[in-house]
């Protein structure tokens, strides 16, 4: 078929040369070779901008190119002179603009003019934007605050997210799903009930001190590839680096640094991971209890022979709760369990717990291939678990390192984006503001979604992001979208999530965090939240492509100016002319976490926001580091017999649902995104040959048929009765109920699915 993607070996190192023509081609197909040159310059140093992608820690002392490929496509995608305005829309309907893919959507480049969706004619057409103000807030004051949903992507900045989070609930909602809501609210539940706070503890200088690195469900290469150089500088230093993934990813194998020009001769790279465990899919909950398990009986053969422990005793003693309970557990489960349920051999556990036990500093990254699970949490849960045995917790070089997405999506949490009422401080926002917050807690992502469903949802606020295309249920939510009475999307490019109107609908076009954002004061700077709690200042580069476009703060502002009635306490206007007196009104709010806001702004490298857990000091129910008996680390996802567990992922060439080009070279596909990696005997067994087609059908029992054709077969070291294949694509395989359990965060790495060869056409 003419339109399968091309699969070709490519077994080059990360980073590297491809990395290198990987920039030059973004930079090139989004014409800005000279400009994004130059402001590439200016990317994650200080006085400059923050990157727009990945949420990754930026050093003191950045490196003369502080960007990885996926940042300079980020930037270049945003810093693109192509624009999409009314005439474009004039030409296009919302019928014809559902048949293109997504990377053709947003490639169209900027958005310029706010615009409403015309019925009539089926197209978006120009208004005014006080005009779009003024409808928005009639439609707002028409409808049940209770039934208006406020999401948030993860690219907001603190300013707006706080006047955001400020407006709804001056509004009566507290409806604030998110991004988090779909990738690490299991992090969030997690760490809170068994260290006392929802982040990581780890800080970018501890990778200089750790003596063993652990790496779980996390791929550094598409998600957080500068992470890259403190791993090369760890490896170098002869750090045990440990990675437990189904796949093999190329960036946990071996990495060549662009800016180093001995290596980047060299055609080998430095070698990453020094083991590398391919476990099956929801299998990390075993292979925990599994190491688990080991350091804990190779402690009682120490006691027994009167060797020198190997558990901190001391640590355990003073710092934590639960401990018996936890190790009796282990030392009753049964290898032979912890083997079926991991898919790994008690040997490599043996292999793995030797070298964690003799580290004095360990770190343990994980990412979403933990917390998008059914026990998500409980694997959180576990790996702090390993982690309190040898006391790597609150002390330099060790922690828990949760590494999150988007590059505000932690920082907007911190300033109040969060449907749970106990996360925010309500009683000071009263105080503040003279207002009576509402005290219900809001609707979560998948809660939005099941209202939406149901028609319970009439109004939709989307602060960024393309929500209908990063959630579950495609199937369901399309047709229910439409119903919507309202739906306000704001946004810099066009995506499938504005394709899908509702009764009234409003895309508002806002300008960039690397544009220049010029107000009554002068150009204003931002700030957000890096993945190690550190806050950054941000400045824009680049001049507006277009005269009409407005800030996130100016929109926001806009939108509560026409819903409220005036506040003498609230002066929406002088916020937008000067984000200072936000960042002050933020310093008010959490005096804690915000002491001389303005004045540390652009402290090199950031400044950290306290964390209790880093000085050992618990705010856990117990007021220990609490240990936790897991429920289900044997019971992994069901698999065999027919049945399979797809796990969804990103390639090379995106950022969530932003889609760059139609490429992963890292996995040697290029020129589509339908394809499904699968096991070689798996394929042999159900007589798909390489390059076939194949359906993906949902295994569920609850009268919704999901299923997804046209994907083409793709051999690849996966185990067994393990898949996997692309976001957003398969989201539509995902039922709404299909989430971990506690968080409701979608289980999107292990989808129960049937495969059906397809016919040849």
């Amino acid at each position: 078929m003419s339109d399968k993607a091309k699969i070709q070996d490519d077994n080059a190192p990360a980073g590297g040369w491809g990395s290198v023509r990987s920039v030059a081609s973004i930079l090139t197909q989004e014409e800005v070779v000279l400009l994004g040159s130059e402001i590439l310059l200016k990317q994650n140093k200080p006085g400059g901008f923050m990157c727009v992608s990945c949420s990754w820690a930026k050093p003191a002392k950045p490196l003369p190119f502080e960007f990885c490929e996926n940042g300079a496509k980020a930037t270049a995608w945003e810093i693109t002179g192509k624009t999409v305005g009314p005439e474009f829309f004039a030409s296009h309907s919302l019928a014809e603009l559902r048949t293109w893919s997504d990377h053709r959507l947003e490639e169209q480049g900027r958005l310029t003019h706010p615009m409403r969706y015309d019925a009539a004619t089926d197209r978006y057409v120009a208004v005014s934007w006080d005009e779009a103000f003024r409808d928005i807030g009639a439609e707002l004051n028409g409808l049940d605050p209770r039934a208006v949903v406020m999401y948030t992507s993860g690219r907001a900045s603190l300013e707006t997210s706080y006047m955001y989070q400020l407006f709804g609930r001056m509004y009566g909602t507290n409806n604030f799903p998110d991004s988090s809501n779909m990738c690490h609210e299991s992090t969030s539940v997690a760490l809170p009930e068994v260290i006392g706070g929802a982040v990581g503890t780890v800080l970018l200088e501890d990778f200089d001190k750790a003596d063993c690195i652990f790496f779980f469900g996390q791929n550094t290469t598409t998600n957080s590839p500068r992470m890259l150089h403190p791993l090369q500088h760890a490896a170098q230093r002869g750090v045990p680096i440990i990675t437990f993934n189904p796949l093999r990813e190329r960036g946990l194998e071996r990495f060549t640094n662009p800016q180093n020009p001995i290596q980047m001769v060299l055609t080998g790279g430095t070698r990453i991971s020094t083991q590398y465990h391919q476990l099956r899919v929801g299998g990390d909950g075993a292979a925990l209890l599994g190491l688990c398990k080991a350091v804990i009986e190779a402690d009682d053969a120490a006691v027994a022979e009167n060797s020198p422990r190997v558990l901190d005793v001391a640590f355990i003693a003073q710092h934590t709760s639960g401990f018996e309970e936890f190790a009796s557990y282990c030392r009753q489960a049964a290898w032979s369990d912890i083997e079926r349920a991991s898919g790994l051999d008690r040997s490599d556990l043996l292999a793995t717990a030797r070298v964690y036990a003799s580290a004095h500093a360990v770190i343990a990254n994980y990412g979403m291939g933990i917390t998008q699970h059914r026990h998500g949490v409980e694997t959180a849960k576990m790996i702090v678990n390993l982690l309190l045995l040898r006391g790597n917790i609150g002390k330099p070089g060790a922690g828990i390192s949760p590494v999150r997405g988007h590059s505000n999506v932690q920082g907007q949490r911190t300033v109040g984006i969060s449907e749970k009422t106990k996360l925010v401080p309500l009683d000071q926002l009263a105080e503040l503001y003279g207002f009576e917050p509402p005290r219900w807690d809001g609707l979560s992502t998948v809660d939005a979604c099941d209202a939406i469903i149901k028609g319970e949802a009439k109004g939709f606020v989307g602060l960024g992001g393309n929500f209908l295309r990063a959630v579950p249920e495609r199937s369901l939510m399309e047709p229910a979208w439409s119903k919507l009475r309202l739906s306000v999307q704001i946004a810099t490019k066009l995506n499938r999530t504005h394709l899908i109107p509702g009764e009234t609908t409003y895309l508002l076009p806002c300008l960039g965090r690397i544009d220049i954002d010029r107000q009554a004061s002068g150009a204003q700077a931002v700030s957000m939240e890096d993945s190690t709690t550190c806050i950054h200042g941000s400045r824009g580069q680049r001049e507006p492509v277009a005269e009409s476009l407005l800030s996130e703060p100016a929109i926001v502002a806009g939108i509560a100016k026409a819903t409220l009635a005036p506040s003498p306490r609230v002066d929406w206007d002088a916020w937008v002319g000067d984000y200072a007196l936000v960042r002050d009104a933020i310093e008010r709010t959490y005096p804690d976490q915000f002491k001389d806001f303005n004045q540390r702004l652009f402290q090199s490298g950031g400044f950290a926001r306290p964390l209790a857990a880093r000085e050992r000091k618990w705010k856990t129910s117990t007021g220990k580091a609490n240990f936790t008996v897991p429920k289900a680390a044997l019971n992994p996802p069901e698999q065999g017999n027919g049945v399979f567990q797809l796990m969804t992922l990103r390639a090379d060439g995106q950022f969530n649902t932003t889609i760059y080009n139609e490429d992963d070279r890292f996995r040697g596909v290029s020129g589509g995104r339908m394809v499904v990696f699968m096991n070689a005997q798996d394929m042999a067994e159900l007589g798909v040959g390489e390059g076939d087609m194949v359906r993906l059908s949902t295994v569920a029992d609850d009268g919704v048929a999901r299923a997804l054709g046209g994907l083409q077969a793709v051999t690849f070291d996966i185990p067994r009765y393990s898949i996997a294949a692309y976001y957003p694509e398969c989201n539509g395989l995902i039922p709404l109920w299909h989430y971990a359990e506690g968080s409701k965060v979608p289980a999107a790495k292990s989808v129960p699915v049937r495969i059906d060869r397809e016919a040849a056409v």
